[in-house]
């Protein structure tokens, strides 16, 4: 399965495009997105006259911290996009593995868009090299191990899988090897071993390798 791709000069560019694409679809009727972190895109999109009344978005994935810490990913929701519209991942219950299981029985049947980033060791969301995550199957949403300092909250690949359509974005000369074996389609990655028929990868210049 190839990957439609599109590289835009710089990240700035590629993040419009990607925020473009999110705006076009909820003008369309998409009224469930999973977003995952990136201050300027949900800037991009908070600055838009949409219909924000008929739209939920579900987290991707989070850290386990307290409320209002910086490291989190609501923390940029909350702050960039209209207030109700995110709905957090319960990373703040004494039972995660709980939680998790009642965040994934609220999600929609199939996401109408999913927005992934791309670790430069290749993770997405949180599905993380080495976690036991990577092999869940039967639950939507699911909770890893320690990673980078914290444990996480992460839509899995099933829930990932039934979205509608993913769009990546991937900017940074950090990312180009883990790019390019996303593109390639190396299942050593967690990111590319995704099997969604609709997907499309937006990049910059220095994370495609292009002049």
């Amino acid at each position: 399965m190839t990957l439609a791709t599109e590289v835009h000069d710089d990240a700035s560019a590629a993040t419009r495009r990607v925020a473009s694409l999110i705006t076009e679809r909820v003008r369309e009727g998409a009224s469930t997105l999973a977003l995952s972190r990136g201050a300027e895109l949900l800037a991009w999109l908070g600055a838009e006259d949409l219909p924000w009344q008929r739209v939920t978005v579900y987290q991707v994935d989070e850290r386990v911290a307290p409320a209002g810490d910086e490291e989190r990913n609501l923390t940029q929701l909350v702050e960039e996009l209209p207030a109700g519209v995110a709905r957090p991942m319960p990373v703040e219950a004494p039972d995660l593995e709980e939680a998790a299981e009642r965040y994934g029985a609220d999600l929609p049947a199939a996401f109408d868009l999913v927005h992934l980033g791309l670790g430069p060791d290749g993770h997405t969301a949180s599905l993380v090299p080495g976690d036991p995550v990577l092999d869940i199957r039967d639950r939507l949403v699911a909770v890893t191990g320690a990673y980078q300092g914290h444990r996480r909250m992460t839509l899995t690949y099933p829930a990932l899988e039934a979205a509608r359509e993913i769009v990546w974005l991937v900017t940074g000369d950090e990312k180009r090897d883990a790019l390019a074996r996303l593109l390639a389609r190396d299942v050593s990655i967690p990111a590319a071993r995704i099997a969604n028929a609709s997907q499309l990868v937006v990049a910059d210049r220095a994370a495609a390798n292009s002049r």
